[in-house]
């Protein structure tokens, strides 16, 4: 204890706040109850708003850094009876500093002209005694107010050019002192702009909105929001004559400084936050930019421990669903889109927070279709992640939706849209909790492409694209379509799904709309109208086409057009015969007569096959039996009036013309290893002579440079010239499909049968059609199989083996084939003879010698044709059972068709 407080009271205070460098404003320890105290003896320089005194500022620091929030020691050492009734005495800090002894000694106060006057005790004259050899040592050092320049501050208390201060300060931090809090937002700083100029104005905290305090507005008094005196106490404990530091962000609407004010802790914005005695506000967000989702996450915290204003808040349980995995399925509007669930199910949903251009508004409504291309582009048929943020109740006509945020590649569909200038942001009630969690971003991204003139905000309105109609009349589509039939491949856009294979699809580089009609199949047709009735499987295959194609980029080949307008032809979805995927579903048939002119006859025919083998869609009951019966009958009635015609018998008689064998000298040309199907030619003298000297001639055209140019993208079912790897040479060839990317083509050689991918530098235009086209030589490869001979198709080791024999035996060699049956689509079903007997000079029946080698088997299901045939069965079947009890070829491990 120091001689100065011996024999006085020793009391304990907080001090609250410095009100100049001798006066100080103290908190009671228990009751919190506040006294104004002065150092005794000493006067400092007064602040004044008319006009500081020099060192005023600098005085009041010093007293303010050494007290403000800390706990001191006081002694009263005298009272000046005044209306406050001030108390004069002296102040020990924590540190053991004495004070006016530490401001006299730094020269920021003056011993008072006065102070002799007193009734002093010997205490203070020996204190009062030290305190003038104090000044007299600083007042000769020139220390604070004893220095001969300086000192001077120009404070002022109005800003004059509220947003030239804001642009000048912008983003850099101010040095301040918090001279009042008036409400836990809103308080008064001196602004320390620079050395000598000062600025005391008041300012809002941004990023939050604090509970209000009792005010009198109008002659009538507004009463307190609850925690309004809480949220203001938990402000002025921490930032009451702190120094801080300020970010200057912009205005408020009454031309206040809007800012960040960070304690040496972090900002009270956040603090204030995780103590639920504020929330955010909206409106400072595209200020805020980033630094708001931190704001967010302080509100959060005091919202999940029901903190503060926020006791009793319930999370809304849209919110706390999770991500789901859905499938795009279609773009409604710019902010509403249809997807797609695991499950299979379909449902509209809205993205959160975020509003499409206006259909209707003269400025924005021209953006709509842009706004919509440029989200089916990024997402259509796209996976991505959904969470739900709420729901919105119906209006307007609109049913309940729920309001979403989806991201796709890690991107905010919403934030893309914004940013794009393709949307704006809805601006929620502050209790509006069905929000994006991305809405501080979003807004941030709507200022930024308003500043870029993007989108909805640009001043010039895009240019119209307007779709020419061409299926609205039959002369419109016959001109168009001898435009497209001369491209193939056109990119195009599936605009809506009439049926399975009925489209509106967008010609984007053609500015053309068209009803798109699937060539050589028929869908079942779905129904038009809720009276209508669909035919079986029209809706799955509706529904099938819908998932696939609506709204994606296709490619289409028109082949012609019907009679309302509409274009036929091949629609490609991924590089895909759509046609051929319905098929595969069961969801269409193949119309033969049209695909039997069509380049994709084979994949068409196989896809429905297929389906029939599954028992797929359309094909449910499909019964292979009673389609062969039919399939026979027919042949058999046709073969019964070629006999008839041939013998001059009549079915009316009621005899049966026996049938006529029919055998033809051929060369197998090529065997299909997958199957064993055959491909032969004939060797009637004319034909081979035919074939003989057109490939000649066709080789010899081939040699010259003049036709050596080759062809830069095939077309599939085209006719041209092909080398033939093996033997380097050209030959007619059929395009079957193409690989754009490796630049190569599948072909099947017409007039041999056999098929390889040629590189397109190693095929070229056929060369005249008068010489070498189809309809001078048709086609020399005819397509058949083995009659009573069913291949091991499902192992590869066996069929191997059937296949060598073939090749062996019979490939590239003269022999007789006797024609079993003639299928519907010209298929042969024949028995083969070895006239040479393998060299021994006997015929052998190449079929029956395939059975008895274990090659193949009789087959299971017979046709009606191969049952008629009862003694040739009988004699095939006794070629099999040798080769079961000698395990021969597929017998080696005992009778596979056994349970």
């Amino acid at each position: 204890m120091s001689d100065t407080t011996k024999g006085r009271n020793l009391f304990h205070a907080k001090v609250k706040s410095v009100l100049s460098g001798d006066t100080l404003v103290l908190a009671s320890l228990e009751s919190g109850q506040e006294r104004l105290f002065s150092l005794a003896f000493v006067s400092a320089p007064k602040l004044q708003r008319e006009g500081e005194e020099p060192f005023a500022f600098h005085s009041r620091d010093f007293l303010r850094r050494a007290t403000v929030g800390k706990v001191i020691q006081f002694v009263v050492h005298y009272t000046i009876p005044t209306g406050n009734k001030r108390e004069y005495g002296t102040v020990t800090l924590q540190s053991g500093e004495e004070l006016p002894r530490a401001c006299i000694a730094d020269g920021w106060v003056k011993l008072r002209e006065d102070s002799r006057r007193k009734d002093l005790s010997e205490s203070s004259e020996s204190l009062l005694d030290e305190l003038e050899r104090l000044q007299a040592k600083a007042k000769a050092d020139g220390k604070g107010v004893w220095a001969t320049q300086g000192g001077i501050i120009e404070n002022t208390y109005e800003i004059s050019d509220p947003k030239g201060f804001v642009q000048k300060f912008n983003g850099k931090d101010l040095d301040a002192v918090v001279e009042r809090v008036l409400t836990g937002d809103r308080m008064i700083l001196r602004l320390l702009v620079s050395s000598s100029r000062h600025v005391q104005t008041i300012i809002t905290v941004a990023g939050i909105r604090a509970p209000k305090r009792a005010n009198t507005a109008e002659g009538r008094e507004q009463p307190a929001e609850p925690l309004a005196n809480e949220s203001h106490q938990f402000v002025e404990a921490r930032l009451l004559q702190r120094s801080v530091k300020v970010n200057v962000l912009g205005l408020t609407p009454q031309n206040q400084l809007l800012c960040v004010v960070k304690h040496p802790n972090g900002s009270i914005a956040d603090f204030l936050l995780k103590e639920g005695l504020a929330q955010c506000t909206d409106f400072h967000s595209t200020l805020l930019g980033t630094q708001m989702k931190v704001l967010r996450q302080a509100e959060k915290h005091a919202k999940d421990n029901q903190l503060g204003i926020f006791k009793g808040h319930v999370e809304s349980k849209a919110s706390s669903e999770g991500e789901v995995d859905v499938t795009i399925s279609r773009i409604v509007r710019p902010d509403t889109i249809s997807i797609r669930t695991k499950s299979g199910g379909e449902k509209t949903v809205q993205l959160s927070s975020i509003r499409g251009p206006k259909p209707k508004d003269e400025k924005q409504g021209p953006h709509e279709q842009d706004a919509k291309e440029f989200l089916r582009k990024k997402l259509i048929g796209k996976h991505v992640r959904l969470s739900t943020d709420g729901v919105k109740p119906p209006s307007e006509g609109y049913p309940e939706r729920e309001v979403v945020t989806i991201v796709a590649g890690n991107k905010n569909v919403a934030l893309m849209l914004v940013e794009a200038g393709y949307a704006s942001v809805i601006r929620h009630r502050k209790d509006d909790t069905d929000r994006s969690p991305y809405y501080d971003e979003l807004l941030v991204a709507e200022e930024v492409a308003k500043t870029e003139q993007k989108g909805i905000w640009s001043s010039k309105a895009p240019a119209a694209k307007a779709y020419q109609d061409y299926s609205e009349s039959l002369q419109k589509a016959k001109i168009q379509s001898s435009v497209l039939q001369r491209q193939k491949k056109v990119p195009a856009v599936v605009d809506y799904v009439k049926s399975g294979s009925r489209f509106t699809v967008l010609i984007p580089r053609e500015n053309a709309k068209l009803t798109f009609v699937l060539s050589c199949i028929r869908a079942p047709r779905s129904a038009r109208n809720p009276n209508e009735k669909a035919e079986p499987f029209g809706q799955d295959a509706h529904d099938f086409a819908n998932r696939r194609c609506l709204q994606r980029d296709v490619e289409i080949d028109v082949e012609s057009t019907d009679k309302q307008g509409g274009f036929i032809g091949t629609l490609y979805i991924n590089r895909e015969n759509f046609a051929k995927l319905l098929l595969e579903e069961g969801y269409a048939t193949v119309h033969a007569y049209s695909a039997e002119q069509s380049a994709h006859a084979n994949e068409l025919f196989d896809a429905e096959r297929r389906a029939k083998d599954a028992r797929k869609g359309v094909w449910q009951d499909y019964d292979p039996a009673a389609e062969e019966a039919e399939g026979e009958a027919m042949q058999d009635s046709v073969n019964t009036k070629t006999n008839e015609t041939a013998n001059g018998t009549s079915s009316n008689d009621g005899a049966t013309a026996p049938v006529k064998p029919d055998y033809r000298d051929i060369v197998i040309s090529h065997i299909d290893p997958a199957t064993c199907a055959l491909k032969f030619q004939h060797i009637a003298p004319t034909a081979s002579h035919a074939l003989s000297n057109l490939m000649s001639a066709f080789r010899t055209f081939h040699l010259s440079p003049s036709s050596s140019s080759s062809t830069a993208a095939p077309k599939t079912g085209e006719i041209l010239a092909a080398k033939f790897s093996e033997d380097g040479e050209w030959y007619r060839a059929r395009i079957r499909r193409n690989d754009r990317d490796a630049k190569t083509s599948e072909v099947l050689f017409i007039d041999y049968g056999n098929s390889e991918s040629v590189p397109w530098k190693n095929i070229r235009p056929l060369g005249p059609a008068e010489k070498f086209g189809t309809a001078k030589l048709k086609p020399q490869a005819v397509d058949a199989q083995l009659s009573f001979c069913q291949f091991p198709t499902g192992n590869k080791e066996y069929m191997d083996d059937a296949v060598a024999f073939l090749r062996e035996n019979v490939e590239g060699k003269q022999v007789v084939g006797s024609v079993d049956f003639v299928e519907k689509d010209g298929g042969l079903w024949l028995t083969v003879f070895d006239p040479n007997g393998r060299g021994k000079g006997e015929e052998v029946n190449v079929n029956e010698e395939v059975v008895s080698e274990g090659l193949a088997m009789v087959p299971r299901k017979l046709k009606g044709w191969e049952t008629s045939r009862a003694d040739v069965l009988k004699r095939f079947r006794e070629r099999e059972e040798e080769a079961k009890g000698s395990r021969r070829g597929m017998w080696e491990y005992g009778d596979l068709t056994e349970d």
